[in-house]
């Protein structure tokens, strides 16, 4: 009589909390920032051979490759990024950053540890037929040229070949436990605009003699949000924030220039090229109403998250099986916010999904000081993935 075969769940990896834990805390006391992971690829890579992965390092400056084969079959590929971002910690917490203004304020470090969890128990327990690659990215907090995009330039499914590619992200707002997925556009795509006014300084008691860069960054600052109301369809999701606004050393001074950096955000391809096409427009005509020049440096970022329905719909499957139905948002909402997993989706098809951080005081959003990767979803996650490699190579 033949028998199921036994798919890993989270009570298997009960066992490796401890040390998961030990190992999620220590990225997080040691954070690096991007193309500098150096002592976290190295913990990664040491791990992955200990445990009998095919371990290749520098892929993409700092990426780790780990690489495992039982028998003859399909291939899949899954993602972990690595890095850290440029924020000082003020959790307070026994194992915060020892790097001043350096910190694992996005949850990296619990994505490294989960897929560690995932490889210890593939490694040991080989329960599926075909080939498993990891990829362990970094820099994906750069926001241009980012470690997915290198990753993938430097040769990343020639060389360790997918037929399918998986990402996961934490997700306040949710209970640790949940996962969250969508299939098709779940990310914004992601562009940044430096923007420098050039402008006549002098005397802050004679503005009569100036032009007056301040004044001019101000109109562009409240003209810019005119776009997305009046220019983009009001069905299409899109966002323009100016995130930054320098200008003068002294309240008696009237500078000589101003600069500005914009954060946009879109979902369609046309939306992206209106909202290129209008700020550029915008802010020419606003300088040039008051006497300035602007010049505008416009950087395409990262693409739109776009999920394959079929890669959707199994990792959806997956998580049913290890969590039930109650634990899983199969149609989440879409989100402004922006990966560089995106550059994997564009070669192979694939999804990204999201698991739940917290909620309240117990879910603080990422890039804030007070944020801390929630340590109960180490085993859920590292069984998910484990589980997601069995399925789908059996």
């Amino acid at each position: 009589m033949k028998t199921e075969p036994h798919y890993c769940n989270v009570d298997d990896l009960r066992p490796q909390v401890e040390e998961l834990t030990r190992i999620r805390r220590h990225i997080h006391q040691h954070p690096e920032m991007a193309y500098e992971e150096f002592q976290t690829a190295k913990l990664v890579a040491e791990s992955l051979r200990a445990w009998g992965f095919s371990v290749t390092e520098g892929v993409g400056e700092t990426g780790v490759v780990g690489s495992l084969t039982v028998g003859a079959g399909k291939s899949i590929g899954i993602r972990a990024d690595m890095d850290a971002l440029p924020l000082t910690e003020q959790t307070g917490l026994p194992y915060a950053s020892v790097h001043q203004g350096k910190m694992h304020a996005c949850g990296h470090d619990g994505h490294t540890a989960m897929l560690l969890g995932a490889a210890e128990y593939l490694a040991r327990t080989r329960s599926f037929r075909g080939t498993v690659h990891l990829y362990f990215q970094p820099a994906e907090e750069k926001g241009f040229d980012s470690g997915a995009q290198r990753m993938v330039n430097d040769g990343l499914f020639e060389r360790f070949p997918c037929d399918a590619v998986f990402g996961m992200h934490n997700h306040p707002g949710e209970a640790p436990g949940t996962f969250l997925f969508r299939s098709g556009p779940f990310m914004s795509a992601s562009d940044k605009v430096a923007i420098t006014i050039h402008g006549l300084g002098g005397h802050a008691a004679r503005p009569h003699l100036t032009v007056d860069p301040v004044v001019v960054a101000s109109s562009i600052v409240m003209s810019l949000q005119t776009i997305v109301a009046r220019n983009i369809n009001p069905v299409e999701p899109a966002v323009v924030t100016v995130g930054l606004l320098q200008a003068g050393v002294a309240n008696n001074v009237i500078s000589s220039s101003a600069y500005l950096e914009l954060s946009v955000r879109s979902f369609s391809k046309l939306v992206r090229s209106q909202l290129k096409e209008r700020i550029e427009a915008l802010v020419h005509a606003q300088a040039n109403s008051y006497g300035a020049t602007a010049t505008i440096d416009y950087m395409a970022g990262y693409p739109v998250i776009d999920n394959n329905r079929a890669q959707t719909e199994f990792a959806l499957q997956v998580a049913r099986e290890l969590v039930g139905d109650d634990h899983v948002i199969a149609h989440a909402d879409q989100l402004m916010s922006s990966e560089d997993f995106a550059y994997m989706l564009e070669q192979r098809p694939g999804c990204f999904l999201r698991l739940g951080n917290g909620v309240g005081e117990d879910g603080c959003m990422v890039h804030n000081p007070a944020y801390d990767f929630n340590d109960k979803n180490l085993p859920i996650g590292a069984a998910y993935w484990a589980r997601l490699v069995e399925r789908y190579l059996n």
